[in-house]
Order: C-alpha cells, then structure tokens, then sequence
C-alpha cells in the first residue's frame, strides 16, 4: 500500500524514496490527507526511534525536512479534498523554546484538516498569542515546547488569556514531549496532546 510505503520511507529517513512515493500517490488520485497521515506515522517513528536512540539529531533534521519537502508537493492539491475551513487556530512554540518540529508538523496537519491556521514561529512571548488571538478571531490557541522552561511560559500564556478577559472564549492546548497530565494542571490549559493526532483530534473536539 503506498501510504504505508511512504510511512516506511519517512521512519527510514530515505528522502528519494518518500518524495516518490507522493508523487506517485498524487498522480494516482489518493487523498491528501491520506498521505498526510502516512508521512505523520512515519514521523511518529522517526520520534520513537530517535526517543530509543536508535537515531539523533541529524535523522530527526532530515525527516523533518522530508517531511516539509512532501508536504510542499501535497498542498497544490489539497482544495481537492473539499475540506471546508474549521475555523482559526493560533500556534506557537512559547517563549524561551525555539523547538519546532513537532509544532510545524501539527500547523501542517491542522491546515489540511481544514483550519486556518496561524504559526507564529517559536519563543512566542504571551502577549503575542492573545493579541493575535484577537486578531483572527481564533477560539483556538495551540502552545508547544520541549524544554522543561517552556513550562512556566505555557502558564504565563494562559493566565495572559485570563488577564484579557478571554479565557471563556478562547481554548488552549498545549503538546511537547516532556507534557503531561502534571504539566497539564500546573500550566490551566485546557487539555494537551501526546501526538500530531491528538491536536487534530482536540480542535475538532473544540471547535466542531
């Protein structure tokens, strides 16, 4: 099957392969979000294998841009899909965290499910988050980090959103390899995913 081909390439870093693999489904008429899936579990192993160290750091930067380099070829495609848009989502690796794998892998899979997405890179100070949360009207914010500093931000951001008057309308998520249910609770987000799916499947849980 040439979805779990392409999860295969991805999880073994094989960059010709992948990218081939795409090309082909695309050509044979497979759903974009299809294929999206199978470049994410295929991600999700490179992250298992990388958490093994079975790989390091220059695999997790090549998948990563496999990963950018397929997707590049799957987005011209994707209005083909008929997905209609699921509303605003800001997202962002909070301050004092540049990490941004696993944040640019969930922005990619929430514009494919159909959200209007808007990525505000990484060491995302609270104040931003809430302002362009006004902006584009978002009732979905979306925080990421991976270092245990990126804790207290996650809680400053939150109670920035309280500060404003907008933590009733606004709900906040927050993913990053070292979350949990503990950090969960310190931070007040509403609820936090252990994967790219998780986060797809939390927005549409919060906004329908």
């Amino acid at each position: 099957m040439t979805s779990g081909t392409i999860a295969a390439s991805i999880a073994e870093v094989d960059e010709d392969g992948a990218l081939a693999e795409v090309r082909k489904a695309l050509d044979a008429g497979t759903d974009p979000l299809v294929l999206v899936e199978a470049l994410r579990e295929g991600m999700s192993t490179v992250g298992e294998r990388f958490e093994a160290r079975e790989y390091f750091l220059p695999e997790l930067i090549l998948s990563a841009e496999i990963f950018k380099q397929a997707i590049s070829l799957i987005e011209p495609h994707l209005g083909e899909a008929g997905r209609p848009s699921g509303g605003a989502v800001v997202i962002g690796t909070v301050q004092g965290d540049v990490h941004d794998i696993g944040k640019n892998i969930v922005a990619t899979m929430l514009r494919c499910a159909g959200y209007d997405v808007r990525d505000l890179g990484t060491d995302v100070p609270p104040g931003v988050f809430v302002d362009t949360a006004k902006e584009t009207g978002a009732a979905l914010v979306a925080l990421s980090g991976l270092l245990t500093v990126a804790f207290d931000s996650m809680k400053a951001t939150v109670e920035a959103f309280a500060d404003a008057g907008m933590r009733d309308s606004v709900k906040i998520i927050i993913g990053g390899g070292p979350v949990n249910e503990m950090v969960l609770g310190f931070c007040g987000a509403d609820a936090y995913g252990r994967d790219p799916s998780e986060a797809i499947a939390l927005a549409e849980r919060f906004l329908g």
